[in-house]
């Protein structure tokens, strides 16, 4: 049998791949066995480039959030202060919330990752990340989140943000990852939500156990994120080995 050329598969990128999907008769019968190289020409190129940027945050909001907004501020002075003391920090790459984060931490002098995903409507990658990456599927992207971080931070936002949330406490809930940090800021704006999981799922319908809402932390300021980040890497540190989830 002759061996696979992995570099020839990866090699099989956008331009090769949107050419084919063109042809009809290919897209009725061969669309899915091909759509693989698209797929993992995303994972190994950033995998590739994440691998290298060392402890990192992602912080995650709303893509609608203007610059003038209070969030928009307390995302900046969190990621200026995560990058001093020395972390990448991670985002959707896009406008708002993203577009404050990766701004701070470009002005903090670090690393700000972006990646980006292509949407119909929205999601212009933002000139602040310096370490861009662009992503056409979802799921990929989402794993880059989940794989290359020591701590979320979520600002308020919408389904996306909600998503993200959900993921990551379901990922920890399950020991598939560890009990990595996880920040809800805004406590205005979270309330409802924790209200409902204490109040529905876990006295009313006791779909989740009462630890689990100690999972996450609910603040307003922008140093004591920082201070559960920083408390997070002088006592447990990244992953001694690969977490669970990405074995």
């Amino acid at each position: 049998m002759r061996p696979i050329r992995f570099d020839a598969l990866v090699s099989f990128r956008r331009c090769d791949y949107a050419s084919a999907m063109s042809d009809t008769t290919f897209r009725m019968r061969g669309e899915d066995p091909w759509r693989i190289f698209r797929i993992m020409a995303e994972f190994v190129d950033s995998f590739q480039t994440l691998s290298e940027v060392g402890p990192a945050v992602t912080i995650f909001g709303s893509a609608r959030t203007k610059p003038g907004n209070k969030y928009y501020r307390a995302t900046c002075d969190i990621a200026k202060e995560l990058a001093k003391h020395k972390f990448a920090v991670i985002t959707g790459g896009g406008p708002g919330i993203m577009e404050a984060a990766n701004k701070g931490a470009a002005q903090g002098g670090g690393k700000s990752v972006g990646l980006n995903i292509e949407l119909p409507h929205e999601q212009a990658g933002n000139r602040f990340a310096n370490i861009p990456l662009h992503f056409h599927y979802f799921f990929a992207r989402k794993v880059c989140f989940a794989k290359y971080s020591l701590g979320f931070i979520y600002m308020p936002g919408g389904f996306g943000t909600l998503d993200e949330f959900f993921e990551i406490m379901t990922l920890v809930q399950t020991e598939r990852i560890p009990q990595f940090p996880l920040i809800l800021f805004g406590s205005e704006y979270w309330k409802g939500l924790v209200h409902w999981m204490k109040a529905e799922m876990q006295d009313r319908h006791g779909h989740i156990n009462p630890g689990d809402l100690d999972l996450f932390k609910v603040t307003d300021d922008p140093q004591e994120s920082v201070r559960i980040i920083l408390d997070y890497e002088r006592r447990v540190g990244p992953p001694a080995m690969m977490p669970k989830a990405f074995a």
